[in-house]
């Protein structure tokens, strides 16, 4: 039988072609393409059973096992579900159509100062072989991870964040937080990243910083008190080391992160 197939049908080809691959990198990039695969796998063992070979019994059994199986992917995967739709709402893919529903009015001439103080503070902690995790939010709020530490309300001040983060600070234990230009808490905990390909010598400061980059769309700085160096975590992905210049640009939104894992 002969089956019609025009430029509507093309383009809605393209269209399904373009979701999936999108989707598929969204998982791989946020760590749930495992569950994404079997989920695949299961559907089409369901169709391939229940549909072509029309075997009754075994599409029973697997009938019943996917119109339950929504609620038991939800009930067993659910923190890797919450970080696969953490990675596709802080996509830059999805981002402009956001910013286009969520533009706010006034001046914006102060976003973005906190910039050159957090980089001077870097530098000097840096030379001083000081290690720190400093936190800044973007559009995902961190209000629970604030919760965790030691809340206040300060003026973004290089000289405030080196003192946080000195050896003997009661503070210098956990992560420092900044949101909308000011420093909203200190000492505070991150989730751990648990994935294998992390190279081993990165430590626990390490870990948290990319634990927090996989679940929100928050730039975490990182700074090794062994090797002196500055990484940042952002999107799933820990840098490689940076440089004044280099960090600037990041928190400027003016470069990509070079991958390092």
């Amino acid at each position: 039988m002969f089956i019609s197939f025009g430029i509507k049908d093309a383009i809605d080809v393209l269209f399904v072609a373009f979701f999936l691959y999108q989707i598929y990198k969204l998982m791989k990039s946020s760590g749930t393409l495992a569950v994404f695969s079997g989920v695949v796998s299961v559907l089409i063992v369901w169709v391939l059973v229940s549909k072509v070979l029309e075997m009754r019994l075994m599409g029973a059994i697997l009938d019943t096992f996917i119109s339950v199986g929504f609620v038991v992917i939800v009930i067993l995967f659910q923190d890797d579900i919450r970080r696969f739709l953490f990675t596709m709402g802080s996509n830059r893919s999805w981002k402009f159509i956001f910013k286009f529903f969520s533009k706010k009015d006034g001046d914006t001439a102060g976003e973005g100062k906190y910039i050159a103080p957090v980089v001077l503070a870097c530098l000097n902690m840096v030379r001083k072989k000081i290690g720190a995790l400093i936190v800044v939010q973007k559009e995902i709020d961190l209000k629970t991870y604030i919760q965790t530490g030691e809340v206040f309300d300060a003026d973004v001040n290089a000289r405030l964040i080196e003192n946080i983060f000195f050896h003997n600070s009661p503070l210098h234990d956990g992560a420092l937080i900044i949101a909308n230009n000011r420093i909203k808490a200190a000492s505070c905990i991150l989730p751990v990243a648990h994935n294998p390909n992390i190279p081993k010598e990165m430590g626990l400061r390490h870990r948290s910083g990319l634990g927090l980059a996989n679940e929100t769309d928050a730039i975490v700085i990182i700074i090794s008190e062994e090797r002196g160096t500055i990484r940042v975590a952002h999107n799933g992905r820990i840098s490689l080391p940076l440089s004044a210049e280099g960090l600037h640009q990041i928190l400027s939104d003016k470069l990509e992160i070079e991958p390092y894992c």
